[in-house]
């Protein structure tokens, strides 16, 4: 199996990717994979969070070397309907409704790192390695690029898709590829429990708001549009638990149920 994919009853699924003799590189059948790991996570109401980290020395160190090989000698519709099913992949896991932590290690390069813009928080250890190499091979990082370039900025990119550099977790702090920096599990479980006391709902609410409102400017339409969802939430079954709740002083629903 390239991956492992584990749904636990506290509403935590996990997915490991399960190539660590190849550094968890990629090949057609991991983004296969992973493709349908995520469209089930998309169908399930009780997966509140999904943890995605990678087995052995390395997160992702980008494709497979005999997957590249193959694709040389693809023709030019192959090569298009081999790069939009890894654009896919990428695409269900950047729009996936549940929260996404991302735990990396090692070497971070190419789609690897295409994973980690996609995730919705980033935890590295600190001698972690990542790269954007595909010039190096007279390649771009075409199919990965809107997710880095939202994660990392224009003004980054131009640097590291052009220089193929490695940098290191502190630079990718800098730059907002990832939120921590932690050689233990320890920040990744806390983090973990501190969102399982958030609401399921407004957690999806929430993200869905980021996604649709980023880079958008600020317009009647738009503080209309946000008016109009705090306004629905406000009516819903959650809010009215969550604010009793807090006039009760006791925990809401959905915390006595993880």
């Amino acid at each position: 199996m390239t991956i492992l994919f584990e749904k636990q009853q506290n509403g935590v699924a996990r997915i490991t990717l399960n190539r660590p003799d190849v550094h968890n590189a990629f090949n057609e059948q991991m983004i296969s994979d992973l493709t349908d790991a995520f469209a089930e996570l998309e169908k399930c109401s009780k997966t509140r969070m999904v943890i995605l980290s990678g087995k052995g020395k390395s997160f992702c160190a980008g494709a497979d070397l005999d997957w590249m090989k193959r694709a040389a000698g693809f023709s030019s519709g192959e090569n298009y309907a081999d790069a939009i099913r890894l654009s896919d992949m990428l695409n269900a896991l950047h729009k996936l409704k549940q929260l996404t932590i991302t735990s990396v290690q090692g070497a971070v390069m190419g789609g690897g790192l295409g994973l980690v813009s996609c995730s919705d928080i980033v935890i590295a250890k600190s001698k972690t390695k990542f790269a954007l190499s595909e010039v190096n091979l007279g390649l771009i990082p075409a199919t990965i690029s809107p997710f880095v370039i939202e994660a990392i900025g224009a003004r980054q990119a131009k640097r590291y898709f052009q220089t193929g550099e490695f940098f290191d977790s502190q630079q990718a702090l800098k730059m907002g590829l990832i939120h921590e920096i932690s050689e233990s599990n320890e920040t990744l479980e806390k983090i973990v429990n501190i969102a399982l006391k958030s609401a399921p709902e407004a957690m999806q609410k929430s993200k869905s708001l980021v996604l649709e409102i980023s880079g958008k400017s600020i317009t009647d339409q738009l503080r209309q549009d946000t008016a109009s969802r705090i306004a629905k939430i406000r009516a819903g079954d959650e809010a009215k638990e969550g604010l009793q709740a807090f006039f009760d002083k006791r925990k809401a629903d959905w915390i006595k149920d993880v």
